[in-house]
């Protein structure tokens, strides 16, 4: 079978719509299930608005149990979706969690006042009364806590580390929900039914959270043993780590993919970077590229050999898995030429590759990409200068450009790496040109968890 015949057999169930088709899928069905359970259970109810209240607390439930599926890092949706598209589910799920948790507890709250014939903030104090109510108060008020730091505008003058210890808190909502769901015993556990349903739902979330985050990296750390085998200095600000290891041949890992590195005794156990695999996986070492930006990225090359190395992935979906032609454009800036170039290495059939960089200094790895050119038969256009200078100015990514480098952009799979305004601004010309969705797939790194 030829590389064309496999892309177009494998594109007649495109990965990616694959696994939302699945995610979602499920979601609805659990949905369905539930409405099912609460509109046929013969639960006494007090009022409109606590029988609102309580509809809307089995929502939270499913929600956090949704969120608990999209953290936990499963190897099959992460190579379908990627991290990227997980992180923007999951962001947007948290600030859904927030609001019907919102009027959960508004509704809840009312009902009981109407009922009690109490002011808000006299019932409010009532309730606290209750232990398993105060419980599910204090994991509002962390949920809240969480919305309000994920929102853009603190989201950007928060530190990475301080933004991830403020997420750890959700871990105890966990706890705190399942506490408050297993007391609360007019909805949850209204049969033996609902009660096993619910217990089944949380297992089986936590058991995917615990091996996707914890048992599966310490598995494969244990299992590959991964070592510092080399520290090559690509810049003066640019360095390669080259990783070496037991049984790397059965790492799953593609061209594209990232890893979550730490480097125990050079950093402390709670900086983690996510670097890109900057060669094509080999099954006998491992590369990454980083640019000296942070303390972490600028000490690597102090890095000795032989030194541990502990990694958490493959991460990603910007592999050879999401291909849907049989050419592609490989679009980079900057330091995001390093999955680039590993997929120059991988990828079959016509490629382009279009490398932005200010000057010709600033392009890293540009001899090993021009050698992979011209084994690959690819071409590779260097696009420097600052972007708007001169006349006409210099917009190499406005889409009559990419169109002259590329004229038959529309019919192939463009993979593109780089700073967060190259990406948008190449999304933006794609789009004007009518390339199809399907056919683009961008890596952007953010987390989620």
């Amino acid at each position: 079978m030829t590389a064309t015949s496999q892309i177009k057999t494998r594109s007649l169930v495109r990965p990616r719509a694959a696994a939302k088709l699945v995610l979602f899928g499920v979601l609805g069905l659990n949905l369905v299930f539930v409405w099912l359970m609460f509109f046929t259970s013969d639960v006494p109810q007090k009022n409109t608005l606590i029988t609102i209240g309580r509809f809307l607390g089995l929502h939270v439930a499913l929600v956090m149990i949704f969120q608990l599926v999209l953290i936990a890092r499963l190897p099959w949706l992460d190579r379908r979706l990627g991290m990227d598209q997980l992180t923007t589910i999951h962001r947007w799920v948290g600030f859904t969690l927030f609001w019907t948790l919102l009027a959960h507890v508004a509704f809840i709250v009312t009902g009981f006042a109407q009922l009690d014939g109490n002011p808000v903030p006299v019932q409010i104090i009532s309730l606290a009364g209750s232990f398993p109510v105060l419980l599910g108060m204090i994991a509002f008020l962390i949920v809240g806590l969480v919305a309000v730091v994920s929102a853009r505008y603190a989201r950007r003058r928060l530190s990475y580390e301080a933004w991830h210890a403020i997420h750890f808190l959700l871990y105890l909502v966990i706890v705190l929900a399942l506490i408050h769901q297993m007391f609360e015993i007019t909805t949850f556990t209204v049969s033996s039914l609902s009660r096993a349903y619910w217990w089944l739902l949380w297992t089986l979330a936590i058991a995917a959270l615990l091996i996707g985050r914890i048992v599966m990296p310490l598995v494969r750390n244990a299992r590959h043993q991964f070592r510092v085998a080399a520290v090559v200095p690509e810049a003066d600000d640019v360095v390669s780590v080259h990783v070496t290891g037991r049984h790397l041949d059965k790492l799953p890992a593609l061209a594209g993919q990232f890893m979550l590195w730490r480097f125990p005794g050079h950093n402390a156990w709670w900086q983690v970077n996510p670097w890109s695999l900057s060669a094509a996986p080999n099954g006998v070492s491992l590369r990454l590229t980083a640019k000296a930006i942070g303390r972490t990225s600028a000490g690597l090359r102090d890095l000795p050999v032989g030194a541990r190395v502990f990694a958490e992935g493959p991460y990603g979906a910007l592999t050879s898995l999401a291909r849907t032609k049989p050419s592609s454009v490989l679009i980079a800036g900057g330091i995001g030429v390093t999955p680039i170039r590993a997929l120059l290495e991988e990828l079959t059939g016509p490629m382009t590759v279009l490398y932005r960089v200010p000057t010709m200094g600033h392009a890293v790895l540009i001899a090993e990409l021009r050698a992979l050119a011209g084994m690959r038969d690819a071409e590779l256009h260097v696009l420097t200068g600052r972007t708007g200078e001169g006349s006409p100015p210099n917009t190499p990514f406005a889409p009559q450009n990419l169109e002259r480098l590329v004229p038959d952009i529309r019919d192939r799979d463009i993979y593109i790496c780089g700073p967060e305004a190259l990406t948008v601004a190449v999304l933006k010309a794609l789009g004007e040109l009518g390339v199809a969705r399907t056919q683009i797939h961008a890596e952007r790194f953010r987390l989620a968890g």
